[in-house]
């Protein structure tokens, strides 16, 4: 695959070259005093992504998966109760990594597609008149669905209820892409990575903690080495790691918080819903439909698109990347076979866009789908050529 082809899948994302020339350095001393001015500066200011002033950033060298682990650890105890819906892949890996650790975990199975189920959530803490679970576990932005879930109203469910559980979110693949208000919806661990919004390579989990999951280390009895928090922020407060740093996404997360604030964290989210909405016209056109069960649910960093009945759509994505070099996400554990995904999030423009949503609609036809050529391309084009400009320019 030509590597300036770009990828449309939900992250790793397409890395910009301003981004790449930021992670192309030289070994550097992680303990010399510039590296400490760079540091600093790049927690502090991810607060503001995270829109946060409270919470404390602390980030690992890891994926996403790494934060999951890192919050769980640092907040609970064997034995603990947790409360989970399962409505998709992601969901569904927190699950069984909690379970892993010993955590007794109440799941509340719900159709992919689907969302957080808030209603559900208050009935069953307003039942837990002893407070026995200890925190709720929520998935923003589920990939293999293409489902945004709405944290807002998790919270106030939670309010509803009176209960003092915590509040996690995965927040992997809608940070620095779609708004997020930590404080305001009351989140106690938010975890991200380097690889989607922030348009980075993978390897960073990021994380932002509030003052009472903090105060909860002092009872939690999880074992934890590589991702203590007290280890990671003692460190942190000379500027400094308590081990080696991935130095270049550390000076690559600078640059993409400069461009994110050039571009300004407002343009950057309503490019994002232009993008999103232009794949869906596009859907629309082809006839076929997203896996999000409405319109309050649909991600605007990925598409989850069902193929019709008779294809297989892991043969469509295999095709898309075997005859035109682009990558599109497969489909996830009930999607396996049944949806492709296109994501449209990070370093991305209309016009970037438009030539994925030609690409698999070049695949389609190869492969007899009963589509148009041309008639999504086409209904994306009148919705872009139509919206408000709010281009890229910092991040072309």
């Amino acid at each position: 695959m030509s590597d300036q082809n770009p990828v449309f899948i939900p992250g790793p994302t397409n890395i910009p070259d301003r981004l790449r020339a930021a992670m192309n350095i030289q070994t550097r001393d992680h303990r010399a005093p510039d590296f400490v001015e760079t540091f600093a500066p790049v927690l502090e200011d991810t607060k503001k992504v995270f829109k946060t002033t409270e919470g404390k950033i602390i980030t690992f060298p890891a994926s996403g998966t790494g934060g999951w682990e890192a919050t769980i650890c640092n907040t609970l105890s064997p034995g603990d109760k947790v409360l989970v819906a399962r409505y998709g892949m992601f969901s569904h890996k927190w699950i069984d990594m909690c379970q892993r650790h010993g955590l007794d975990v109440h799941i509340v199975e719900c159709p992919w597609g689907s969302g957080a189920p808030a209603d559900k959530f208050e009935a069953i803490l307003s039942a837990d008149k002893e407070h026995a679970i200890k925190a709720v576990l929520v998935t923003h932005n589920e990939t293999a669905t293409g489902v945004k879930s709405d944290i807002g109203a998790v919270r106030t469910a939670m309010d509803a209820a009176a209960h003092p559980a915590m509040l996690f979110v995965d927040c992997v693949s809608s940070l620095g892409s779609m708004p997020f208000h930590m404080d305001d919806w009351g989140v106690d661990v938010a975890v991200s990575g380097s690889q989607k919004g922030f348009m980075l390579a993978t390897g960073m989990a990021i994380l932002a903690v509030s003052p009472k999951a903090l105060a909860a280390m002092e009872t939690a009895g999880l074992h934890r080495t590589f991702f203590d928090f007290r280890d990671m922020m003692k460190a942190n407060a000379s500027g400094g790691f308590p081990y080696t740093p991935p130095l270049q996404l550390i000076y690559g997360m600078r640059e993409s918080l400069k461009m994110l604030f050039e571009e300004g964290l407002d343009n950057v989210y309503a490019r994002h819903t232009r993008l999103a909405e232009g794949v869906r016209r596009a859907v629309d056109a082809w006839g076929m439909n997203l896996v999000a069960q409405s319109p309050d649910l649909y991600s605007d960093t990925v598409s989850a698109i069902y193929v019709p009945g008779g294809f297989n759509s892991n043969a469509l994505t295999e095709h898309a990347f075997t005859k035109y070099g682009v990558s599109f996400g497969v489909g996830l554990g009930e999607m396996d076979g049944k949806a492709f995904r296109i994501g449209h999030l990070g370093s991305l423009t209309d016009a970037m866009v438009l030539s994925g949503i030609a690409t698999i609609e070049m695949a389609m036809a190869d492969l007899n789908y009963p589509i148009k050529l041309g008639s999504g391309v086409a209904a994306a084009q009148e919705f872009l050529r139509s919206g408000n400009d709010t281009s890229i320019k910092s991040a072309a």
